[in-house]
């Protein structure tokens, strides 16, 4: 049985996306409905990700590492493509400096930035990037942008919903960012096609994300 769905508020997403907001809530507001995704998160992930904030803590120090990574691995894949490199070096530094806060904050609680085991989320949606140009390009925007906009959801969640002041904070102040991050994206796959084609890629790769968060993972994760 699926988990049932965290209520969430009215309808957001990135400039540009299908049916976008002019702007995203704050978290004292209601929690807006990312409509690159799919399905909402669950009310059982956020029930298990506030019950075990360290890992949750650890692994997305991991996930800001990552995603630094892949806007620099786009850059190389294409390295003609100035107004690509415009747009992505820059969120690449914002992710690093990312890491670097969930970094200082690990370290100021005596918590070492450990491996953990990883859920197939990010390799399953790897796995669903065509490997043809200019299929790939778009498709590995597509995907990095459904990363982001989960981040953002449920950042957004435990902005409201956890309890220890230092981790609230750190989560609100990094939705903004987020947010932006997949609406870059966003941009960059129009680029790729007619807007119905993109729009109907990313309607099947939302689904498969959607598809692999339907069951909870054995331990906590930002994308379990």
């Amino acid at each position: 049985m699926k988990p049932a769905a965290v209520p969430l508020g009215p309808a957001g997403a990135p400039p540009g996306a299908p049916g976008a907001a002019a702007s995203v809530a704050p978290p004292a507001a209601p929690i807006t409905r990312v409509k690159w995704l799919a399905a909402p998160t669950s009310s059982a992930w956020l029930e298990q990700a506030l019950a075990h904030p360290e890992p949750l803590l650890i692994d997305h120090a991991h996930c800001e590492r990552k995603a630094a990574g892949v806007a620099l691995q786009l850059m190389f894949r294409y390295p003609s493509d100035g107004a690509l490199a415009a747009v992505l070096s820059p969120l690449a530094r914002e992710e690093l400096e990312h890491f670097e806060r969930v970094q200082a904050l690990l370290e100021r609680r005596g918590i070492a930035l450990r491996p953990l085991a990883a859920p197939p989320y990010g390799a399953a949606l790897a796995a669903l990037v065509r490997r043809r140009e200019p299929q790939r390009r778009l498709d590995s925007f597509l995907v990095a942008g459904l990363i982001e906009a989960r981040s953002h959801e449920r950042m957004a969640l435990l902005a409201r919903h956890c309890t220890d002041p230092d981790l609230r904070a750190l989560y609100a102040d990094l939705l903004a960012s987020e947010a932006r991050h997949f609406g870059v994206y966003w941009v960059l796959a129009e680029r790729e096609g007619p807007r119905a084609t993109v729009v109907e890629r990313l309607g099947e790769l939302a689904a498969a994300e959607a598809a692999l968060l339907a069951e909870l993972w054995q331990e906590p994760r930002f994308h379990s």
